[in-house]
């Protein structure tokens, strides 16, 4: 991998694959990991899993066990066989030890069982999403701003900045890009999901009302036709 792509993997927030064919119980374990400031697709059925993963790298995919068209174990034994860095959380009604010790031997990586409580859900997805990449820095940094990762706390000159889960994820897209230029494309790509319209004025929105948390003097600046990139001109 050349160094262009290694940074980039540095700079990637977090993309999570929720595959659950249960529809109201996706649509609410996206919803929640989102406001985690992850980025969130999700797939009904086995074989919509299979297409997604094999055009799009998941940090952690959470896999029902038991699901329509293409079993679940079947998905993560392709997972596996694909040499994929993705780690594989497996999500079942199923909790016999027997039954866990089955789904970690097919090379899932954790295990948890039906019914959840979602902070556990949402610690173990940050568990292996940590094993799955690169690891960044414990703190990001440029000029007076300072964004830390793990405790998901960012501060300007010492001031503590109360940003939404999308703002918090640019500012570390850019904080990461260490002055590099990103554009909005590349911003949409690693802060949002497939779900997001390329067309959307989503960026544009988050980075007005971050600039306006960050206060002055300008920290985050627009170049033309290129994007934005945070620190000196």
């Amino acid at each position: 991998m050349d160094h262009a792509n290694r940074r980039k993997d540095h700079e990637r927030v977090m993309r999570v694959l929720v595959i659950e064919d249960f529809e109201v119980l996706a649509a609410a374990i996206g919803s929640g990991l989102r406001q985690e400031g992850m980025a969130v697709d999700v797939a009904l059925d086995g074989n919509d899993a299979l297409e997604h993963l094999a055009v799009t790298r998941y940090d952690v995919v959470v896999l029902d066990r038991d699901l329509p068209g293409v079993h679940g174990d079947e998905v993560c034994r392709q997972i596996v066989a694909g040499d994929s860095q993705s780690r594989v959380l497996m999500l079942t009604a199923a909790s016999t030890v027997r039954e866990r010790v089955d789904g970690l031997g097919l090379g899932a990586d954790d295990y948890l069982a039906k019914p959840f409580d979602f902070a556990e859900l949402v610690a173990r997805v940050r568990a292996l999403g940590r094993r799955s990449a690169p690891a960044l820095p414990p703190t990001l940094e440029i000029e007076d701003v300072t964004l830390d990762p793990g405790r998901r706390v960012a501060f300007r000159a010492g001031r503590r900045l109360d940003l939404s889960s999308k703002e918090f994820a640019v500012l570390e897209c850019l904080l990461a890009a260490g002055g590099r230029v990103v554009s909005a494309e590349e911003l949409l790509e690693r802060a949002w999901d497939e779900a997001a319209d390329p067309f959307t004025t989503a960026v544009k929105t988050t980075i007005r009302r971050l600039r306006a948390k960050l206060g002055d003097p300008p920290v985050i600046h627009t170049v033309r036709e290129g994007g934005y990139r945070i620190g000196e001109v």
